[in-house]
């Protein structure tokens, strides 16, 4: 069951899958964690996103006008995304798209449309009627965290556009799998530990990758299977790390690639001491500020230090490849 294989000259753990076409399990039944419901991701499932309704685009209205947006896109065209927020989970795209939502050129879809990975059959009109409506100059976004781990979502959305530039948020895997567990754990509370998940065998200390959240945090490999489609420079990689430490030197990145005038700056931050977390400033027109969500900064389980120093261990050889790919060095070791 356990294979090793080379990757950049080091001997690495590697388990051979036998369903590797979805890598983040979104097409099969299997149930990602004992006692878990069964998923419904198949295309064509019951939980596709609706067509915007004239509720939820006169909320969008409002909100623009609170984030001083025009709000003369009732006129504008709908198109295809020109960027789209490829991953990761738990990497810190809510929070990227939030931030971004900011810049009166960016209009984003507000849910995720799992299009490229899940409802890919419902057509590229479907697709394109989700979008806002966009002026000229103006960007057409959406992010949905699992196509980057989807092995068909590359040639999809290269069909749509090989043009279309890909954002990657991407954190420490170690402390990724902690959060994603986190996040499974506050919904299905009788979830076996942490450590019973990621190990095989708590003697061997032998990882298991078929987990989920494991397997997320292999960069390297799913960042192969887009390289061969779109070139590295259709890529940014946004450090999930830096986006809370410094989102506004991290979105003056996001901004350059994008092509946009840099709007968004240190004056539209403060940093919330009790989450943990940046927190948009107070816009024009509103109450309050605008923080992430009651799930943002959740207390993580206590977890032996072993195991995670045996998750370091067996992510160190991928995270030194990703660096290598992406030309960043992410200082996760």
């Amino acid at each position: 069951e356990g294979a090793y294989y080379f990757l950049g000259g080091c001997l690495c753990q590697e388990t051979m899958y036998l369903d590797y076409d979805i890598l983040d399990d979104l097409r099969s039944p299997r149930r990602l964690f004992p006692d878990a419901p069964f998923q419904r991701n198949r295309t064509g499932s019951a939980d596709a996103p609706a067509e915007p309704s004239q509720n939820t685009l006169d909320s969008e209205k409002e909100t623009a006008k609170s984030n001083g947006i025009p709000v003369s896109n009732t006129f504008g065209t709908k198109r295809f995304p020109q960027a789209i927020i490829i991953g990761v989970k738990k990497g810190g795209t809510r929070a990227l798209l939030e931030f971004l939502r900011i810049h009166p050129d960016v209009r984003a879809f507000g849910a995720e449309p799992h299009f490229f990975d899940r409802f890919y059959d419902k057509g590229l009109e479907w697709y394109r009627n989700l979008m806002p409506r966009t002026l000229d100059g103006q960007i057409t976004m959406e992010k949905t965290p699992s196509y980057f781990v989807t092995k068909e979502a590359p040639s999809r959305i290269c069909t749509m556009n090989c043009q279309t530039k890909l954002i990657v948020v991407v954190r420490d895997p170690v402390t990724r799998a902690v959060s994603d567990y986190t996040q499974t754990l506050s919904k299905n509370p009788g979830l076996p530990s942490f450590q019973s998940l990621a190990l095989k065998n708590s003697s061997t200390g032998l990882i298991d990758t078929t987990w989920s959240a494991v397997r997320i945090g292999l960069y390297a490999k799913h960042l192969e299977n887009w390289l061969q489609y779109f070139p590295l420079s259709h890529f940014l990689f946004v450090s999930g790390e830096r986006l809370v430490s410094d989102p506004a030197g991290e979105m003056g990145r996001v901004q350059d690639f994008l092509g946009l005038k840099r709007v968004v700056s240190d004056k539209h931050f403060y940093f919330n001491q009790t989450k943990g977390f940046p927190c948009l400033k107070k816009p024009e027109g509103s109450s309050r500020p605008r923080c992430l969500g009651k799930s943002k900064g959740r207390p993580h389980p206590q977890i032996p230090s072993e195991v995670l120093q045996r998750l370091r261990d067996f992510y160190r050889p991928f995270n030194h490849r990703f660096y290598q790919m992406s030309g960043q060095d992410f200082g996760w070791d």
